[in-house]
């Protein structure tokens, strides 16, 4: 059985704004993170809605990888996601349910996919290619409540 945590938090209210990394945030079920660009309507893809963008992963196994293997040097609220997760196994969790801290429970909905427009927003030549197969989880909030930086994540 794994058990991981949570690095970093990170969220924006709007497309292509820099995302801010706050201690907390707030999830609502069926909706989203408080605040958020996909909650609010005012992200990127919010004209094709899914509720698997309700809240999105990327380990920092990963950026770790990028540095490693292709002397990318990503910054965790660079990614676009979420959070920035430590030890959780998320190529695995498409379709199986999580918790995260001590309230919130997600379901993960699909594997992030990497697009050209994550590249050209952060001027890195090549990370389209180096992030094929480990660009995050996307996920549905099952459950609300409050994550924080520092929460133990692990499965229902």
């Amino acid at each position: 059985m794994w058990e991981g945590k949570i690095l970093s938090l990170h969220s924006c209210a709007g497309k292509e704004q820099p995302l801010q990394s706050p201690d907390q945030l707030a999830c609502q079920a069926g909706v989203g993170i408080e605040g958020d660009r996909y909650a609010l309507g005012t992200g990127t893809y919010s004209e094709q809605p899914e509720e698997g963008r309700q809240f999105t992963l990327f380990e920092t196994e990963t950026l770790e990888a990028l540095a490693r293997d292709f002397n990318i040097q990503l910054k965790p609220e660079q990614t676009r996601r979420n959070a920035i997760t430590q030890g959780v196994p998320l190529n695995h969790l498409v379709g199986r349910k999580f918790k995260v801290g001590p309230d919130v429970v997600l379901e993960g909905m699909r594997l992030s996919v990497p697009c050209q427009y994550l590249e050209d927003l952060v001027e890195i030549k090549s990370l389209f290619k180096a992030l094929i197969n480990r660009s995050g989880l996307n996920c549905r909030i099952l459950t609300g409540g409050t994550v924080s930086k520092g929460d133990l994540i692990r499965p229902v």
